[in-house]
Parts: C-alpha cells; sequence; structure tokens
C-alpha cells in the first residue's frame, strides 16, 4: 500500500497576472510589488516604469523565443539571490511564440505563410503557440514551489466576446494574447494563478440625451481585481472592490506580503528543478 504523508500546505509566495492598457502603470505595479526581482524582458517596458519606483535588475531583451526559454532555465538551474521573477510581457512573448512557429512550421524546414498553415494547419499553428505559453507557466510555477519566487506576468488588455446560452452576447476585458478555439493561451496566465488584475483609468461619460457623449478622465488609475462578469479579474486575498492606485504605490502591499506590510489596507475613494525534466519541457 502507498504510504502518504499528510499535512497543511505550507505557504507560498503569489502567482500574479496584471494587465492593462499602454501607460496605465503595469511595470510601476509589478516592480513596486517585487522585493528583489529579475525581468524576463520579451519587450523593453522596464524603462518605462514610474521614476518613484527603484529600477530592477533584468536579462538582456529577448529577440525570439529561445532566449525567453533560455533564461527561464537560467533561473531554475542556478543559484541566486532573486526572490521574485517580472516576466514583461506574456503579450510581447506571444508575438515571438508566433513568429518562432510560423519560422519553422512550413514544410520542408521552410518557414509557413501564415500562423494558420503552420505545422500542417488546422489550428497546429495556434496550438504550438498556446503549448509555448504552457511551457512558460509550468517554468514559473517550478520556480514558485522550487525556488520560492514570486511570479508576476505582466500582459496587455484586450477585449473579448462572450457567446454564453443564457444571456446575451456581451464584452468582457481580457488578456491580449493569440487564442484559437482549441488553443487557449490566456488560460496560463488566469487559470491556477493567484491574482489576476486589471489596470484602469476612473472615467465617467458626459452629456445630455441629445449630446454627444464625452468620456471623462482625470487621469487617475484603479485596480480591479474581484470577480466580475466584465473582465477575468479574480484574487484569492478577499479583495472585493476596486484599488485607488497612485503613482508608485503598492496598494497590494497588506494582502500579498502581510508579514512585511506597514500600512493599513487601503480603502476605496472616488477621487532546483531536474535539468533534464525543465529542457524537455522548454523545447
Amino acid at each position: 500500500m502507498t504510504e502518504f504523508i499528510i499535512e497543511k500546505p505550507r505557504p507560498r509566495p503569489p502567482i500574479i497576472t496584471i494587465f492593462g492598457d499602454a501607460g496605465t502603470g503595469k511595470n510601476s505595479l509589478a516592480s513596486a510589488i517585487a522585493r528583489n526581482p529579475i525581468v524576463i524582458r520579451a519587450e523593453d517596458g522596464v524603462h518605462r516604469q514610474s521614476r518613484l519606483i527603484e529600477t530592477p535588475n533584468a536579462f538582456p531583451a529577448c529577440r525570439n523565443a529561445k532566449d525567453v526559454f533560455d533564461q527561464l532555465l537560467w533561473l531554475l538551474q542556478n543559484e541566486h539571490d532573486f526572490t521574485d521573477l517580472i516576466f514583461d510581457s506574456a503579450s510581447a512573448a506571444d508575438a515571438l511564440f508566433v513568429a518562432d512557429a510560423i519560422e519553422k512550421g512550413g514544410k520542408n524546414g521552410n518557414a509557413a505563410s501564415s500562423l494558420a498553415t503552420a505545422h500542417g494547419g488546422f489550428g497546429a499553428g495556434y496550438g504550438s503557440v498556446a503549448a509555448a505559453h504552457g511551457r512558460v507557466r509550468k517554468a514559473a510555477g517550478l520556480l514558485n514551489e522550487r525556488k520560492g519566487m514570486a511570479i508576476i506576468f505582466i500582459v496587455h488588455a484586450d477585449l473579448e466576446t462572450m457567446k454564453l446560452p443564457d444571456v446575451d452576447d456581451y464584452q468582457r476585458y481580457s488578456l491580449r494574447l493569440t487564442q484559437a478555439k482549441n488553443a487557449d493561451s490566456i488560460g496560463h496566465y488566469v487559470n491556477n494563478v493567484d491574482l489576476v488584475a486589471h489596470i484602469r483609468l476612473q472615467a465617467a461619460l458626459r452629456g445630455g440625451e441629445e449630446e454627444r457623449k464625452k468620456v471623462i478622465s482625470n487621469g487617475d488609475r484603479e485596480i480591479v481585481c474581484h470577480t466580475t462578469a466584465s473582465s477575468v479579474t479574480k484574487n484569492g486575498f478577499g479583495i472585493t472592490e476596486p484599488l485607488d492606485f497612485p503613482e508608485g504605490s503598492n496598494p497590494f502591499a497588506p494582502y500579498l506580503f502581510p508579514v512585511e506590510a506597514e500600512d493599513e489596507k487601503p480603502r476605496r475613494t472616488r477621487r532546483r528543478a531536474p535539468e533534464t525534466e525543465v529542457e524537455e519541457d522548454a523545447e
């Protein structure tokens, strides 16, 4: 008979997805959350973060999909003092994975004409992109489990149309990733993570019944991370309403690392993995 050690699971650092439009402060929030991070740069958003936040250490910018996996493997296979990984961004990595699928997906070693025809078509190209995101997520999970690293994925925002059987079609905020019916890239950054946070501008609609409507915003930002029909957001920390996000702040400090947090919870205001195993997964 197989014997098991039954015990309460030990606390682990969080796995987080932050998404939003350009300029909303995704990198600034990631760097404010992180303690001693290293950044994998599929794009170079580090230089665009708030000057109120210290610039984190970073790998060289990734030129192709191989660079992404090589850097993940380095973190898994080497001793280092980094406590957190910032992955910037899954959307930029997506473009690298698409390019890789097209380059390697043609006949006789040639490039395919498009992602739709890559690897023989019938959705196989889309499947290879989703599988690449799956390898990123698996490597990140190993870093979280075996190296004790918090993981912060940065993703650009997009809209997706929901077609449900019991309500009219509607749109919700989602992640800008290559997606197909049988190739789910988005799920790797939404399912089995501790927090999915959407940064957005606080805005209001102005204009009378016969006037042209205008969206007004003063530039204040807020973070939505509770479950709502209008977004893929979620959290496991008991946050049930939007959080204000002033420049340079970390609204999640009391929730993610409560032992280290000194401030009260913000209130809403309107104003070593085995080498062979990892290498096999990454290729």
